[in-house]
């Protein structure tokens, strides 16, 4: 016997909206990246993600609205996640955590020794910022949010954020020895 959906279940799926995932495949695999890449462990990528589509599920059990762009919400969430998670933890502990995730094959580590170590670098350059910082670098260049997206997710004025990136970005192209080419 077929149950008739309830009025606001979707009739195609015969699944309750509330029910469904609260994100995207493409913004759990971006929450992923932010967690691991703002130094969370990969054993606790799942915990983060979850924590994440918590935090959706709860604004909607509240009764807010959903976030205009869930993306770049969910984004600043598990950027957020890490920060806090960097609190916690000791600098050497991150580092070889983020060597193991460089040493299994799913890191999809390129182009051989040679990007591992870039990779590392990056790493222990990242590690060397100051939380604002860190979580701004990540934020706009791996999560790919602009600067007016980043300071409404977080609540900062614009010219903080222009000013932080610009700090972070200096002090890894110092830590690195990039050149600047002209």
């Amino acid at each position: 016997m077929r149950r008739s959906p309830r009025a606001d279940q979707d009739p195609r799926t015969d699944q309750d909206p509330h029910d469904a995932d609260p994100l995207e495949a493409a913004q759990a695999d971006r929450v992923r990246a932010v967690l691991a890449l703002g130094g969370v462990p990969q054993d606790d990528l799942q915990d983060g993600l979850q924590q994440v589509r918590l935090r959706l599920l709860e604004r909607r059990a509240r009764g807010e609205e959903s976030p205009r762009d869930v993306g770049a919400w969910a984004a600043v969430v598990a950027s957020n996640l890490a920060v806090d998670w960097h609190r916690t933890k000791h600098r050497q502990e991150r580092v070889s955590e983020r060597l193991s995730l460089l040493s299994t094959p799913d890191a999809q580590v390129q182009g051989g020794p040679e990007e591992g170590l870039l990779a590392l670098a990056v790493a222990e350059g990242l590690d060397a910022l100051p939380a604002p910082q860190r979580q701004l670098l990540v934020l706009r260049y791996y999560a790919d949010l602009s600067v007016p997206q980043i300071a409404e997710q977080l609540g900062i004025p614009l010219g903080t954020v222009k000013s932080r990136l610009y700090a972070a970005a200096k002090l890894m192209r110092d830590r690195l020895q990039v050149e600047e080419v002209a």
